[in-house]
């Protein structure tokens, strides 16, 4: 795989690249020079399992916020900057842990070194990010359009221009709307360069659509063995791309841990609220560090097949609930008691994980 032989690059107190496990990032949509408002939401990010998080820094005064909010979160803050080379500086000054630029915007080659030289000076890494809404006329010229091949040609480019300036502490990215176009571009660039790589399909629209999009995206990509970091970019709470991020990496094998929900989509069969039922326990057992997988079930036909493949199961129909491990019937309730003994049962097997840890 790619990932195994990308170099290794310490981010805060992560690491990514080198076969490490891959690392979900999201960015804050507060006010960066709203100091509260910000820590508040990367601790909710953080809650969700945000593991790297990142924050625009477009004036001096959102740099300067930049030290006050590290002192309150526990998770590396990347400074995203764009345009304006002095933020950059100043944001490395208070405390980024990584930079991200587009050289191509940053000015001209000695703007570029002047923030090479203080990424370096501190040590943090510097993503270099290429979006297909932002690709240099000439290329889009070149190759009669915004192509893969163009994204490719543009990122390795901003990365020799760096590494020509004696620093190659480095992370790639390279996103596009155009789902296709993103898959592409990462095939094409996974074996020209052993730099991490930050994977992403960006602006991909609203939780819907945009879960979507990048589900078939990240996961064309990640299946590959490309990609040491990933965020789901949605048009939403940036905790939902967390909880999005986590679901596509374990549905491709490359994360364990969290409760797996498997429920029927329900049919004219169903005698209970099962979508209600369903949401009300994939958010209940959010909170629970656990490796199984969790059926939720309504109907009489899939019902006991799929929960015979589920750790837990809880069932319901007609005003009665079950209580299932393994597809066995443990114990029947009245079906408004099946969220109580689901939370039982969970905070059982949460108790027996933390003696045998």
């Amino acid at each position: 795989m790619y990932r195994d032989h990308t170099k290794t690059v310490r981010i805060g107190n992560r690491v990514i690249g080198g076969g490490n496990p891959i690392l979900i990032q999201s960015m804050t949509n507060t006010r960066t020079e709203d100091a509260d408002a910000t820590v508040a939401q990367i601790l909710r990010l953080e809650q969700a399992g945000c593991e790297i998080v990142r924050s625009t820094v477009p004036t001096l005064e959102a740099a300067r916020a930049l030290s006050a909010i590290k002192r309150q979160i526990h998770i590396p803050i990347v400074a995203d900057i764009h345009f304006d080379y002095k933020m950059a500086i100043a944001a490395i000054e208070n405390g980024a842990d990584k930079i991200r630029i587009n050289p191509g915007n940053i000015g001209n080659r000695e703007k570029l070194r002047a923030v090479v030289d203080a990424a370096k000076e501190a040590g943090i890494p510097i993503r270099v990010g290429v979006n297909s809404g932002s690709l240099e006329k000439s290329l889009v010229k070149k190759y009669g359009g915004v192509t893969a091949e163009g994204l490719v040609e543009s990122a390795l480019d901003q990365v020799n221009q760096i590494q020509d300036m004696g620093y190659d502490n480095l992370v790639i990215s390279i996103k596009s709307s155009d789902v296709m176009m993103c898959v592409r571009a990462h095939e094409l660039l996974a074996p020209k360069t052993s730099h991490p790589l930050h994977v992403g399909i960006t602006e991909a629209g609203t939780i819907t659509s945009g879960n979507i999009k990048s589900a078939l995206g990240l996961g064309l990509i990640l299946n590959q063995g490309i990609g040491d970091t990933i965020r789901v970019s949605l048009t939403g709470d940036p905790v939902e791309e967390i909880k999005s991020a986590k679901i596509i990496l374990r549905t491709l094998g490359l994360r364990k841990g969290g409760v797996e929900i498997v429920s029927c989509p329900t049919c004219g069969r169903t005698q209970i609220d099962l979508i209600g039922l369903a949401n009300a326990a994939e958010t209940l057992a959010s909170g629970y560090d656990l490796d199984i997988r969790l059926a939720v079930m309504g109907c009489v036909v899939n019902g006991p097949g799929e929960a015979r493949e589920a750790d837990l199961g809880i069932a319901g129909g007609k005003g009665e609930g079950l209580l299932l491990r393994r597809g066995e019937v443990v114990r029947k309730v009245p079906e408004n008691q099946l969220l109580d003994i689901l939370k039982e049962e969970l905070d059982a097997l949460a108790a027996k994980n933390m003696l045998t840890s």
